[in-house]
């Protein structure tokens, strides 16, 4: 991964991201419901202590924080970051979130109940090394038996039609109709990608056209299943959306406890 590209990909579209939602604010609501189920389901009812290591600006964080829970976000982007915790602080809940890189999460060994890693974040790691760093960490900062929750696009599918493109998003705004779409170029490897992000957005009769890029490794079931055991995680589960009701693949699994 170039951190500085990922960094800027998501400083550039922190001020936009939320023009992906139809209603982001029920989108926030929904997914705390859905993913605050499945913590209900490993760890009981809480209200837990969770660190959002990949926060952008805040959906699944103030969610989750509206629900009672003690959340603390992080995440590379620090216009990101910063914009999350300013959005919880204007709907009455308290975010603290800071720029941290997932490979390097600056938290006390144990802090946490559960770690979130959403919204397809994890792969934007290429390599194993960078993928051991960051899955490392998340389980020195989980408490014994914690829970890991990594949510992904569903790639199996995505590695056996090489899919090239996405279908158009269209969300209201008080402006008119904002479009946002993905063109993907896969690599020679057949596991990696470039990605096009595309953003139209209305503006006094014509189109302001944004594009921002990055790469992602399109990381199967298999593949991300046997990074998060080696890692030192047991449990693992994969939540299908049927199964779930979430809008990705959903693995849960837990931090096997230090030895004594």
């Amino acid at each position: 991964m170039s951190e500085l590209s990922v960094r800027d990909f998501y400083d550039e579209l922190a001020h936009d991201y939320h023009l992906m939602f139809r209603d982001w604010d029920a989108s926030m609501a929904y997914q705390a419901e859905v993913l605050g189920e499945l913590v209900r389901q490993s760890l009981g009812a809480g209200p837990h202590t969770v660190l959002d290591c990949s926060c952008g600006i805040g959906t699944q964080a103030i969610g989750l924080a509206l629900a009672g829970h003690q959340v603390v976000g992080s995440d590379l982007s620090p216009v990101a970051a910063a914009r999350a915790a300013a959005e919880a602080a204007a709907r009455g809940s308290r975010l603290p979130a800071a720029a941290a890189d997932m490979r390097q999460l600056p938290f006390r060994e144990k802090s946490f109940d559960v770690v979130l890693c959403a919204d397809n974040s994890l792969p934007h790691l290429l390599s194993g090394q960078d993928l051991r760093a960051a899955l490392l960490g998340m389980r020195r900062v989980l408490r014994d038996d914690g829970l890991l929750m990594i949510t992904v696009r569903a790639y199996d599918e995505a590695r056996r039609t090489r899919r090239t493109a996405t279908p158009p998003q269209v969300s209201e705004t008080c402006d008119g109709q904002v479009i946002t779409f993905q063109l993907w170029h896969w690599h020679e490897d057949g596991e990696r990608y470039d990605l096009e992000h595309f953003q139209l957005i209305p503006a006094e009769n014509t189109w302001h056209v944004r594009v921002r890029r990055s790469t992602y490794w399109a990381l199967t079931t298999s593949q991300l299943t046997e990074f998060v055991a080696e890692a030192g995680f047991t449990n693992i589960t994969w939540h299908s959306p049927a199964s779930s009701g979430y809008y990705q693949p959903v693995l849960t699994a837990q931090r096997v406890p230090s030895a004594q």
